[in-house]
Order: structure tokens, then sequence, then C-alpha cells
């Protein structure tokens, strides 16, 4: 992978889950399969959330659509939750200024909506979006910091990486070997694939873990260059390893 391919820590992971996420104000109100159960929220099920035990307010967890990161909790009362579906930008009530306060009204770094869900006892809300920009006022991407808290967070990189690529093969920057590579084809993509599988096999076997470690990365790199050329998105990948789990153990 060429270095002047190599997203910028702004860049914003984009996966397929944003076409399902932006059906989230579709969402039938709550069943009675849903009892004990956090659910999707809509317009349409907003009277069924318990204001009245915070005081007019529910907290708000923000959590980034794309890699799972925490990015910041807010309160929202009923006025701010409809703002938010409204505008599908993520609304607040500023309980120190006493109003709504749309994150991102001055700085331009709002949050896109992606999601609501809330919580089994209906007083707290789950709110998934797409940060456009640091999301806390002192310039760092989260509230919490910048650095990824989670295992879970490092490997969404991964989708990052997906959605560079997809940018290299619309853009066409001038210098970029993803771009080069892609108007290659398949089959040159494949036979590179074939060689850097082939190059972490005798990294596995001769070669420091640092060396097996950047074999590894420029095999999973050509990986995601391949699937893009077969228009398949990681998860698929993802979805089909959970399958395997999923079975019974014979």
């Amino acid at each position: 992978m060429s270095r002047k391919d190599a997203p910028h820590p702004g860049e914003v992971a984009r996966s397929n889950e944003a076409t399902r996420s932006s059906e989230a104000g579709t969402s039938n109100a709550p069943t009675a399969a849903d009892e004990g159960a956090g659910i999707s929220l809509s317009p349409s099920n907003i009277e069924q959330l318990d204001f009245a035990k915070g005081a007019g307010l529910l907290p708000v967890v923000v959590q980034h659509a794309g890699t799972g990161a925490v990015l910041m909790l807010g309160y929202m009362n009923g006025e701010a939750l409809r703002e938010t579906f409204s505008r599908r930008h993520v609304v607040f009530f500023s309980r120190s200024k006493q109003r709504l306060w749309e994150k991102g009204e001055s700085s331009g770094h709002f949050l896109e909506l992606a999601g609501i869900r809330t919580d089994c006892d209906r007083d707290a809300l789950l709110v998934t979006a797409w940060p456009r920009g640091p999301v806390c006022h002192v310039g760092t991407a989260t509230c919490f910091g910048n650095d990824p808290v989670t295992a879970a967070e490092r490997l969404a990189f991964l989708g990052t990486l997906e959605n560079v690529i997809a940018r290299r093969v619309t853009e066409q920057p001038e210098g970029s070997y993803t771009a080069r590579l892609f108007a290659q084809g398949p089959k040159r993509i494949a036979q590179k694939v074939g060689e850097e599988g082939l190059e972490v096999a005798l990294a596995a076997l001769v070669e420091t873990d640092e060396k097996l470690i950047g074999e590894s990365a420029d095999l999973l790199f050509h990986l995601l260059v391949m699937l893009k050329s077969r228009s398949l998105p990681l998860e698929r990948v993802v979805a089909e390893l959970q399958a395997r789990h999923a079975r019974p153990q014979g």
C-alpha cells in the first residue's frame, strides 16, 4: 500500500450501514416482543419514552455509526428529539443555554443522524451518527479523546480503509497506487493478492514479527482492493464468518 494512499486521520469511515441506517425514521411502534428490550425509535413512537423520570430530559449517548466509538453525552427533550429527526442532524437541549442546541451550529462539525434506539426502560437514548469533523470543542475526535478505547474501534479502521479505497477508485488522484492497481483490472489485482499471500506465509516461517505484520497489512489492503473490484463489501466476509461461528459444532 502506498503511503500516499494512507487515509487522513480526519477521514470518516462510511460502510454499507449508512444506507441501511437512513431508514431509521421509519421504524414501527414497539410491539409486545420488544417489552424489556431496546428498540429503534421513530417520530411515531416518541410518546413511548419516559421523559418524566429525568424532569423532561433524556440522557443521550452518541456513538460513531462507522467505528462504534462513543463520541459524547448530551440531553434531549421531546422537541430536541423531533428536531433531530426533522433536520437529520443531532439536536440537544442545552442545560446551560436553556435552549435547543444543534451540534455544530457554530463550528460546522455536525453530527449526521444514522439512527436512534431507546434502552429497555425507555429513559435513555443511543444515537448513532456520522461526525462532520472533531466532536469535542477542544478539537479531539470524541469528547473522551482521540485514542481508540476498545479493540472493536481499532479493528474498525478496516472499514475506514475500505472507504479510502473506494474514493481513490472514484476520484483517480494523481500518483495513487490504489487507482493505478484498480485500473489494471481483476487479473493483476488477483495476482497481487497471491503474491502478498505467499509473502505472508514465508514471513511466518523465517522473518521477524514486525516483517510478518507488515506483510499481513499488505495482504489485507490488496484483499480489500480485490473485493472492491467485485463490488463486494468487507461486511459480507464478516457476515460469512459470523454465520459459520453460529452453526452448531459437529
